[in-house]
């Protein structure tokens, strides 16, 4: 791997005409402009089916580790082939705010849409759908049952489904096979859409030179087909509640830490399998992203462990995870993959030498850099600091944008920031402009800055807050903002700091 850079952007924040960027003509556009600019990476967001309600529609909730959201397929290919009209589009508008997502709106709308085009599209007489279909039913057929399921209880988590089909006794199973087959393959229909659109994009991409850095959550969704079909993989009782939940203990984000709901691994269970469910779904991702970052890295050497029913994670415990041993298995099976390692937030000594030994490189971002408290001869995440097997960002999705970090900060923090650039006052846009130029001068192997940051943007464009269960994930970047005159700025600096696509 060589010196580059990227740009975090969620698929979710392109501009499109159907209320969410999607798989869509702006997405081509967007991997054009990245070439333009000369960049070798797109980091996204998960991609999985999000939940809508309590989940707030965070990507790291879905309702599948393996399946695709819906919400991201380009509705222009039904028009064209005459399974959706204008007419259709216009009863159902989904544009209401172009600069946010409504996810109201989507859910409301989008799947009615989807489901006209289903019924008039004949999907089974196509051949490519059947390969599609007999080649992912390893994970397709219960996802496809399990979302059919939950149209039918009416978005009832499947924990307070009837004890019959909740426990997948063999009769009730073959009853809903049959009692909802065409919305079963109205589920498998979506998916097949799903990734014919996606790795066409990706094979766009690619061919462009540009690489794809995907997220791989550590977590599934406690409401998702992974645990309904397969609890034996997880920590749950007799009666399939939670005995633990995942979270994590409190830190620089939240005084009380974070409580997530997921349900955590039966990891003993695991080893005895070789890891085979892990090796699948990381088999998975690379079918579907060239780097794989793998979300709270650190959970694979110590995880965190919540009683259930709490409401807070102050009385949640360490426990000992698979470490390095999940990783070599995962390796054998399928071989050497890019993995990237989000190891943020307190680091034991544990998962120091579990990044060491994993040889994945890990992440630094520059607004955890100005502790008052830790001076720069020490501080990790200050760029002069960084090693070469690292990958850099100004901030990342959890993160303020870096203009509405530097405005939160006191004056004695904004001071050291200042003294850091060598500088002694900077505009807005400076302050983004100095602080992705520092990381572009460091020793890292990548650095990668958000969307948001090239944009000059203040809080209003933040994409997540965490601990918070409502506001999140509906940012998006307006039409036009991908400009030749910003393409040029990210061209140069890649270009002086040897960091510039030559593809």
């Amino acid at each position: 791997m060589k010196r580059a850079t990227g740009v975090l952007l969620s698929v979710t924040s392109l501009p499109s005409p159907y209320g969410i960027g999607c798989f869509s003509k702006e997405a081509y556009d967007f991997v054009d402009w990245l070439v333009e600019a000369r960049q070798t990476y797109w980091q996204i967001l998960p991609l999985g089916p999000t939940a809508y309600g309590e989940s707030g529609d965070s990507p790291y909730q879905a309702y599948s580790a393996f399946a695709g959201n819906p919400y991201l397929i380009d509705l222009t290919p039904f028009i064209e082939k005459g399974y959706l009209s204008k007419k259709d589009l216009s009863k159902r508008n989904m544009t209401r705010n172009a600069s946010q997502v409504d996810y109201d709106k989507l859910h409301q709308y989008r799947y009615e849409l989807l489901h006209i085009a289903y019924e008039k599209s004949q999907i089974h007489l196509d051949p490519d759908y059947q390969k599609f279909i007999k080649e992912n039913a390893w994970w397709l057929d219960d996802y496809s049952l399990f979302m059919a399921l939950h149209n039918f209880f009416k978005d009832v988590k499947w924990q307070d489904w009837p004890e019959d089909i909740r426990l997948r006794y063999a009769y009730s199973l073959d009853y809903y096979r049959k009692e909802l087959y065409f919305d079963i393959e109205f589920q498998k229909f979506l998916q097949y859409h799903f990734f014919s659109q996606w790795h066409a994009l990706k094979e766009y991409a690619n061919k462009k030179g540009i690489q794809i850095v995907g997220d791989m959550p550590i977590y599934v969704s406690l409401d998702s087909a992974d645990v309904w079909s397969h609890p034996e993989l997880f920590q749950l009782n007799e009666d399939l509640s939670l005995k633990a939940m995942a979270g994590c203990p409190p830190d620089m984000f939240s005084e009380t830490g974070q409580v997530w709901g997921n349900p955590l691994y039966n990891w003993d269970y695991h080893k005895q399998t070789n890891y085979q469910w892990w090796t699948s779904r990381v088999w998975s991702s690379f079918q579907m992203f060239d780097v794989c970052r793998i979300d709270h890295f650190r959970g694979f050497d110590e995880y965190y462990s919540i009683p259930a029913g709490e409401e807070t994670a102050i009385h949640g415990h360490w426990e000992k995870g698979p470490s390095l041993e999940l990783f070599q298995s995962i390796e054998k099976a399928i071989g050497k993959r890019h993995f990237m390692a989000e190891d943020l937030g307190f680091q034991s000594e544990g998962v120091r030498q579990l990044v060491k030994n994993s040889g994945y490189p890990n992440m630094k971002v520059f607004q955890f850099g100005f502790d008052p408290e830790d001076s720069g001869a020490t501080n990790d995440y200050l760029p002069h600091n960084y090693h070469m097997n690292c990958w850099a960002y100004t901030g990342t999705h959890d993160n303020d944008t870096t203009i509405g970090w530097y405005k939160s900060l006191s004056k004695k923090e904004q001071a050291l920031v200042l003294d850091y650039l060598g500088k002694t006052e900077l505009a807005d846009e400076e302050i983004t402009w100095s602080m992705i130029r520092a990381i572009f001068q460091s020793h890292a192997i990548v650095t990668i800055v958000p969307m948001q940051d090239y944009l000059s943007l203040d809080s209003c464009a933040r994409m997540n807050l965490p601990s918070t269960a409502t506001g999140n994930w509906s940012w998006r970047m307006k039409k036009g903002s991908t400009t030749k005159k910003l393409a040029q700025q990210m061209k140069k600096l890649a270009l002086i700091y040897g960091r510039a696509n030559w593809n």
